[in-house]
């Protein structure tokens, strides 16, 4: 007779770009009540004024949230489709570690997710040369204040408009070349389920698994078009098993994205999208 599976064993994180329709107050108010257990902040929510933005902060504490990590505004090493400004890698360094310092005293211990962005003039060589240089800065300023990066590939259908890598083995390639203990790879399925090599490459770190972020995916109808668990073509139950088989027990954040398309997930009802995509992850763990 075999043994039940065990309850979901991650806390159950929400993205603030899943529920862009939402003000950062209204994000707070619905993921409170709702149960929500860790939040990713978007600084991209946050008010241009310090005070104000502080102000905000504070509130998540207030509201019960854990921070889990963060989407900083500046999260490519190089200047990408969605964030081109500033172009010098020392500008965008810069405008990183005002992020961390307007957020980090907020947020002890969350992961601060970066991108490669696009390899200037197509030379990946160089690109990744530079990102592991930019990666030891970066882990300089969030050691500072107690936070860490969590380096993410993205999905081939964003390769040369906001990313160089697009698999987990280099992510983790430069993760270790970084080598500094504050440094990992994010995990998001919709990027990386259809890297034939991630399951196994899971076991070759485990150590260095920081962030598990989760959608659904359908043949894209633009790069923001993603899908609630379940209703796609992610096996997203065997997945989460293979984090857990490594020893991630870190939250399991959910990061939808739903912009251009005609059946926007935003224009639906988004605590009802929230409970739906709760149960729909502790059906795919059940189910394996």
């Amino acid at each position: 007779m075999s043994s039940p599976t065990p309850p979901f064993p991650f806390p159950y994180g929400v993205n603030q770009f899943t529920t862009m329709p939402w003000s950062f107050e209204e994000d707070l108010t619905h993921y409170s009540g709702l149960g929500v257990e860790a939040i990713e902040l978007c600084e991209t929510k946050l008010h241009d004024d310090q005070d104000r933005a502080k102000a905000q902060l504070a509130s998540v504490a207030e509201a019960g949230l854990p921070v889990s990590s963060v989407q900083p505004v500046v999260r490519t090493v190089f200047p990408s489709e969605t964030q081109p400004d500033p172009a010098g890698r020392r500008d965008r360094l810069d405008r990183f570690r005002r992020s961390v310092e307007l957020i980090a005293p907020f947020a002890p211990g969350a992961a601060f997710v970066t991108n490669t962005g696009p390899a200037p003039d197509g030379n990946l060589h160089e690109a990744i040369r530079q990102v592991v240089t930019h990666h030891r800065e970066l882990a300089e300023i969030a050691a500072d204040h107690g936070v860490r990066i969590a380096l993410e590939p993205l999905n081939p259908v964003l390769l040369n408009a906001e990313t160089a890598i697009w698999t987990y083995r280099q992510a983790l390639d430069i993760v270790q070349e970084v080598d500094r203990e504050n440094v990992g790879v994010c995990l998001d399925l919709w990027n990386l389920w259809q890297d034939p090599d991630l399951v196994p490459r899971l076991a070759d770190a485990p150590d260095r698994l920081f962030l598990l972020q989760v959608s659904d995916w359908r043949t894209p109808r633009s790069r923001m078009d993603r899908r609630g668990v379940g209703t796609g073509d992610i096996p997203v139950g065997r997945l989460l098993h293979a984090a857990h088989s490594v020893g991630y027990r870190g939250p399991c954040v959910l990061e939808i994205f739903s912009d251009n398309v005609p059946d926007s997930l935003y224009e639906t009802d988004l605590d009802d999208l929230l409970r739906a995509n709760r149960a729909a992850l502790g059906s795919a763990w059940r189910t394996g």
